[in-house]
Parts: C-alpha cells; structure tokens; sequence
C-alpha cells in the first residue's frame, strides 16, 4: 500500500552548496537524515546567485530542471577546456551529467533557481519527466517506482493516487510517494509537475 508525504515548499529550510558557492533546500532524502556524502538520493531546490563551480559529489548521477530565471550555460571542465555544455535556456529545460564531473555555470542574465535530483548510481537509478499541462479535466498518469515524488513546479495541482483521498499542491510542493509499484494518479489543475521515479537497485 502506498505511503504518501506532503512536503511544503515553504517549510524547506535553506543551507550552504557543499562548496558554499549558493544555497540549497532539501526537499527529500534517502536515507532520513544523511549528509552530503552518504545519501542513496537527494532532491532539492537551489539558488545560484553567480556564476562559478558546482560541488562534485562521486558517484553520484545528477538531473537538474531550471524552474525559473533566464537561464545558464553548464560547461563539463576538462583541466582549463570545456569539453561538453549543457544550455538551458527555457523554463523546465534539464540537463543530465556525472557528479563528480567538473560542472562551471554561466548565468545568462541574472539568478536562477533550479530543482536537482542526486542519485548514487551504484544503489539506485532515478528519473525526472516533465509533465506539461492545463488539467481542467482529469487526467491520469501511471506511476511504477520503488518511490515517486510529484514536484509542483508551476502553478496549481491536485493529484489523488490510486483511491486515496486528493491533495493540493501549489508551486513548490512536493508529493512523495512510497511504493508506488504501477500506481494510478490522477491530476487536475493548471501547471506543471516534475514526476521524479526511483528504483533501488540495492536492498
């Protein structure tokens, strides 16, 4: 039977980059109250205020959604040379790389604000789908994962899983959702929701 976790964004507390190079809010992790270097997945907002490094995590395969600004450039360092770059330049643009890549951001016009998703890659395997939407009727979606988070990113949701009773997210809430193995939701508003699956591959 599935476990479901309202998480409001306006609860999330603010902490230092690992690098102290912006701020982070967490929005959930695996397992409950593991540091930086221990977690199997993190999922957080972050703020990046300048241009400059991200922390390098390990190990570690990272998604990263823009939610708002005008966007960045991320630029995989090789010694002083960028070798690959990942531009995003709309809202709800993701980019995909390894943690412990050398990762240098190139604002585009001023602060973003970004949601990541962090995954040990030797523990776990994570996904980020990014639903668009104008649910003014309802809509259902299928989610199949060991855990399944339902980020509201813009707008207005209202999201019932399977026969349970429907909650409400605003912009920034989160639904988490344990094990939520081939689990029907069902969706209704206006806005867009990041639906991020994770499946262990350890147990």
């Amino acid at each position: 039977m599935a476990t479901l976790t309202l998480i409001r964004g306006a609860d999330l507390l603010a902490a230092p980059w690992k690098n102290g190079g912006g701020v982070t809010r967490e929005v959930a992790a695996f397992p409950p109250n593991a540091g930086l270097n221990d977690f199997v997945w993190r999922v957080s907002i972050a703020d990046v205020a300048q241009a400059g490094p991200f922390s390098r995590f390990a190990g570690i395969d990272r998604t990263l959604v823009l939610l708002s600004g005008a966007g960045m450039v991320l630029d995989e360092m090789d010694v002083l040379k960028a070798v690959k770059s990942h531009s995003l330049t709309q809202v709800l643009d993701t980019a995909r790389f390894d943690g412990e890549a050398h990762i240098d951001a190139r604002l585009t016009d001023g602060a973003t604000r970004d949601f990541n998703l962090m995954v040990r890659r030797d523990a776990a395997q994570g996904e980020v789908d990014v639903w668009h939407g104008q649910w003014q009727q309802s809509t259902q979606r299928t989610l199949s994962a060991d855990v399944a988070l339902l980020f509201c990113a813009s707008g207005s949701v209202t999201v019932a899983p399977g026969d349970l009773e429907p909650l409400s997210l605003d912009a920034g809430d989160t639904l988490r959702i344990d094990m939520s193995n081939a689990l029907p939701c069902t969706l209704e508003g206006a806005g867009a929701v990041l639906a991020i699956s994770i499946r262990y591959t350890q147990r």
